[in-house]
């Protein structure tokens, strides 16, 4: 995401255009005509260089970003995070310190990227960050929205006592609930699985703190509970404790005793627990709601081959047993 070579291309720009006799403008002199004023004061100037869609960011989210800061005459960034595969997701008003940033955060929307010149005040103060940022220094920061999550919904519900949760509707802890799955879903991504399997229980855990009234509500909590059941299942598989797994996949199957999900990750916990005709069981029901499914194909295979090899050894064991048994009733 980042522009290298974005205040050389400027100046190169600005030497073509300008007669030699002439003060040329500096790069940010230049980038400002094409900025719009984003709070009055003209301390925070936007270009946008990709719209975005949907809603803006809203107030305490937490967004995932790509940014690249420049001072000025500098080609090179003094702070950046695209050599990062995966940037880690920050909190406003906690994680970003720039209030410069954080407003001009708050007017971007998922996938904008977008260019913010941000004078001292708004940035790094009259005293600068020595020894990289300069006393009073204007820099320019280059941003890329790639996601955020509403966070600051998800605070306030827990903050709440159990008592007050119980009074707002159903559709708000869903929606907490399904925020604080997208954060476990985004941790599972970068191969953070405690993390991930902790936001996972405790959208759970919410769930399960619900005091429902009625029969449909019951079923949309269900409903809700299944899919973090799937996650943690499979967030406990890649931490190798198949035990968990095979709890939190049989909790999916009490509640849709036919979900190939479930099925899958019972036949892959119980493989990993060398009990093979359990796994062929799971797995030979999940096959027969979806026969062309190469994962479960696949995964049956190695479970009957390992079926097998187990019950040949276990044979051979016999073998071997009842041969020193006969040969000890011969002595």
């Amino acid at each position: 995401m980042s522009r290298n070579g974005l205040i050389s291309s400027l100046r190169r720009l600005i030497n073509d255009e300008e007669p030699l006799e002439t003060r040329s403008p500096s790069p940010f002199e230049q980038l400002r005509p094409r900025m719009n004023d984003i709070i009055g004061d003209g301390g925070i100037l936007k270009e946008v260089v990709q719209p975005g869609e949907g809603p803006p960011v809203p107030e305490n989210a937490s967004v995932l970003i790509h940014y690249s800061g420049f001072l000025e005459y500098s080609d090179q960034p003094f702070e950046t995070t695209t050599n990062l595969k995966y940037p880690r997701m920050m909190k406003l008003g906690r994680d970003v310190t720039l209030a410069g940033l954080e407003l001009g955060l708050l007017t971007m929307k998922k996938g904008e990227f977008s260019r913010f010149l941000l004078q001292p005040q708004y940035a790094y103060g009259e005293m600068g960050c020595p020894p990289f940022i300069p006393a009073a220094a204007v820099v320019l920061y280059e941003v890329q929205i790639l996601d955020y999550l509403d966070s600051g919904q998800v605070d306030d519900f827990i903050a709440m006592s159990l008592e007050e949760q119980n009074t707002v509707p159903l559709s708000t802890l869903l929606e907490v609930v399904n925020t604080l799955r997208s954060f476990g879903n985004r941790f599972f991504n970068q191969n953070r699985y405690y993390n991930a399997k902790d936001r996972y229980k405790q959208a759970m855990m919410l769930l399960g703190n619900r005091e429902t009234q009625s029969d449909s509500e019951k079923e949309r909590i269900k409903t809700a509970l299944l899919p973090l059941y799937l996650n943690i299942s499979l967030a406990e598989l890649r931490l190798e404790r198949p035990h968990k797994a095979l709890k939190y996949g049989n909790k999916a199957l009490e509640i849709d005793s036919a979900n190939t999900k479930a099925l899958f990750r019972c036949g892959q916990a119980y493989l990993e627990l060398h009990e093979y005709a359990s796994a062929q069981c799971c797995l030979t029901s999940a096959q027969a709601q979806k026969p062309f499914d190469s994962d479960i194909n696949n995964l049956l295979r190695k479970v009957t081959m390992c079926y097998k090899d187990s019950l040949d050894k276990e044979k051979d064991l016999y073998s071997k047993m009842f041969r020193e048994l006969k040969g000890s009733v011969k002595m």
